[in-house]
């Protein structure tokens, strides 16, 4: 197999443990395997989003006792849970441009060392005021989902990128859950030494916070950004041309399709921020349970992310396998929409077995709609990649912050009615999706049009000059893979078309 240099000059072959395709991406997805460098990437992208998360909301199961010991009130939480989700709104657009021009490895370690004195922090505050701001600054980590799709969408094929996109994306959300299991156990552990209780979660705090260091440490030693080597490197030698920020932002920002995915992430993964910040404290006060029964059952809820997410990738590469991308769109709709279901039925029922169950089933669908999700964004821009998917992210948080200004803040709504209205939220700004059409695969309720190719989607982002130079030519070879997003169940196909410029072969 030969490489290319900026799509001329051939250089020495390159082998790769796993088979690849002409940009050198993984076209399988073996879970359990370390082969580097695509495995190597997902494992280390999870592991550190996963330390986030945990750091992230390291302080909702042990709320009972901050509370107590900070005087907060119901007021006080709902901005802390607010501000918890916020930072990380401007830290996720400007991760995927990070990510566009220096690489996800480098991007994602660097914030995540950068927030982790946070977590250090948060063992020294003494007021609402600083319990907001630690929080505030943590939740900026939460950016380091939008490197983790990156990254995975550099490392596999679209065939397998859904699957990828799922599991890394699940297994760090899965942080969520654990924390929930992890903070309390801490805790106690900490507090049988012989400390008192408010000194006891102050120290818990070092555990997420050392976790996240350590893994900040190992994405930026072991990591590498491209299947080809690290973006400095593949600048250096050209490679990989170093892109234009100014155009990268600019179509980006102009695709209205990466708009509707932050709109509507925003009420699948802002819901579940926003369900893993009021969890335990609403099972702990209306069920009137323990610290450490609570914090299981909230902890069930982001534990599901072990299959649900991951599974919603799944669907989604099988939908696009069979029946292209309105498949991957018509079972995103349909799985958000049964999980905004399920939210507003939790609202309404009043046993604790009942909550459970429902709680369980609704983590479910809530979650494989995420993965459902980036089973899309990494059609939407080949060359705004990171732009698209740092918007779509920014949404999800966005979505959690209003969700929660509005029902989950003060006392206007009781938690039980501001869970029944989330859920008609999540029914309503799902609706959308049905707006998203590709001209090459059509979209949920249109075919294709008949002479659209996926190489004149993708071409559309550079111009005549950047052509002639041949910096197009990743772009060329992204849109010869997504050919396998057409519905192979229908008759109604967009013809092969001849390219001006012939794509490079590896």
């Amino acid at each position: 197999m030969a490489n290319n240099n900026d799509g001329n000059n051939e250089t020495e072959p390159r082998k790769f443990a796993l088979p690849v395709d002409k940009e050198h991406k993984s076209t399988v997805f073996p879970l359990f395997s370390i082969a580097k460098p695509h495995m190597r990437a997902f494992h280390l992208s999870w592991v550190q989003f996963f330390a986030c998360f945990v750091s992230s909301f390291a302080a909702p199961p042990l709320l009972p006792l901050i509370r107590d010991n900070l005087n907060l009130t119901a007021t006080n939480i709902g901005n802390a849970g607010i501000a918890s989700v916020s930072g990380a709104v401007f830290a996720r657009l400007v991760m995927g441009t990070a990510c566009d021009l220096f690489g996800p490895r480098l991007a994602s370690a660097c914030l995540t060392l950068l927030t982790s004195p946070a977590v250090y922090l948060t063992a020294t505050v003494s007021s609402s005021a600083g319990f907001t701001l630690v929080r505030f600054f943590t939740g900026f980590s939460l950016a380091t989902f939008v490197s983790t799709q990156f990254w995975m969408s550099s490392m596999f094929s679209p065939p397998v990128v859904g699957s990828a996109n799922g599991v890394s994306g699940g297994w760090g959300n899965l942080g969520g859950g654990a924390t929930q299991l992890i903070m309390p156990l801490v805790y106690e552990l900490i507090l049988k030494m012989g400390a008192m209780k408010f000194t006891a979660w102050r120290l818990a705090f070092f555990i997420p916070a050392l976790f996240q260091t350590l893994a900040a440490f190992a994405v930026m030693i072991f990591g590498q950004d491209m299947p080809d080597g690290n973006y400095q490197k593949l600048h250096t030698s050209g490679e990989k041309h170093k892109d234009n920020m100014k155009k990268v932002t600019y179509h980006g920002v102009v695709n209205y399709r990466g708009w509707i995915t932050a709109l509507c992430y925003g009420y699948c993964f802002g819901v579940e921020l926003t369900v893993d910040n009021i969890i335990a404290q609403y099972f702990f006060d209306r069920f009137h349970l323990n610290l450490h029964t609570a914090g299981i059952i909230a902890a069930s809820f982001g534990l599901a992310n072990i299959f649900a997410r991951p599974g919603g990738g799944v669907v989604s590469d099988y939908l696009g396998k069979y029946y292209g991308m309105r498949g991957r769109l018509w079972g995103w709709w349909a799985i958000q929409t049964i999980g905004g279901v399920l939210c507003l039925v939790l609202g309404l029922v009043s046993s604790l077995t009942a909550s459970i169950t429902i709680m369980l089933v609704f983590s479910v669908f809530v979650q494989a709609a995420c993965g459902l999700t980036f089973g899309v964004v990494p059609f939407i821009s080949r060359r705004s990649l990171g732009v698209v998917s740092g918007i779509t992210g920014a949404g999800g948080n966005v979505g959690a912050a209003i969700t929660q200004a509005i029902f989950f803040k003060g006392s206007h709504y009781t938690t039980e009615q501001g869970i029944s209205y989330m859920g008609i939220m999540i029914i309503a700004c799902t609706l959308p999706i049905a707006f998203i059409y590709f001209p090459q695969w059509g979209g949920m309720f249109c075919g294709p049009k008949p002479d659209s190719s996926e190489e004149d989607y993708y071409l559309q982002e550079w111009d005549s000059e950047e052509k002639k130079r041949e910096l197009h030519h990743v772009s060329l070879k992204f849109a010869d893979s997504s050919k396998s997003e057409r519905c192979h169940k229908l008759p109604s196909q967009p013809s092969e078309k001849p390219t001006a410029t012939p794509v490079a072969q590896p």
